[in-house]
């Protein structure tokens, strides 16, 4: 059984202003780096064996701050990247909302509202499969993943047996630099928190 530990990118500064970001490679907020360094005291308790992470910048500085606590190097995937929005890139919710009402409706019940980029089941796709490929590499290891609310979501969805627009029905995006963790055994996903 491989544990995979996971927390979300600590806060960006279109965090705060409510944007979307998809690919925009956005940095953290000095509070971002903060949790970062939450995040690295509170990992540091474990037996960590790889880190991996978002190539993007606010995934990837989180990440490197945590590797360093726990002596590791972060190796950045692509597939790990958060889910392309198109041309919400760089919205807030209320320019969305007042540009594209049913774009933005469908989004709030759990869909892809944009026209273009890549749809949520395009995104988990990619998502699960870096994380299979992960498992099959450190088996039996302890792995944390630094990444974005939308994977994050994918995983947990995937973990426990839902389509990710269900579970974006249900359950809030993840805080930024939040601990949680999934157990991938046989290439069958549990959620372990």
């Amino acid at each position: 059984m491989t544990t995979i530990f996971l927390a979300r990118h600590g806060e960006s500064d279109w965090n705060v202003e409510k944007r979307f970001q998809g690919h925009r490679d956005r940095p953290l907020t000095e509070r971002g780096r903060e949790q970062a360094h939450a995040l690295a005291d509170l990992v540091g308790a474990e037996k960590i064996d790889a880190v991996y992470t978002s190539p993007l910048s606010r995934a990837r500085e989180t990440a490197e701050i945590v590797a360093a606590r726990v002596g590791l190097k972060a190796v950045a995937l692509p597939e790990l990247r958060e889910v392309d929005t198109g041309s919400w890139s760089g919205l807030s919710r209320a320019d969305v909302e007042a540009r594209f009402p049913e774009g933005f409706a469908r989004w709030r019940s759990g869909g892809s509202g944009w026209e273009n980029g890549e749809s949520y089941d395009e995104m988990a796709e990619r998502v699960i499969g870096a994380l299979q490929k992960i498992a099959e590499d450190h088996p039996a290891g302890r792995v944390l993943l630094i990444s974005h609310g939308g994977p994050i979501r994918a995983i947990h969805a995937a973990a426990e047996g839902l389509a990710i627009q269900d579970y974006r029905r249900l359950k809030p995006v993840e805080p930024n630099a939040r601990l949680s963790a999934v157990a991938v055994e046989k290439g069958r996903l549990t959620r372990l928190d």
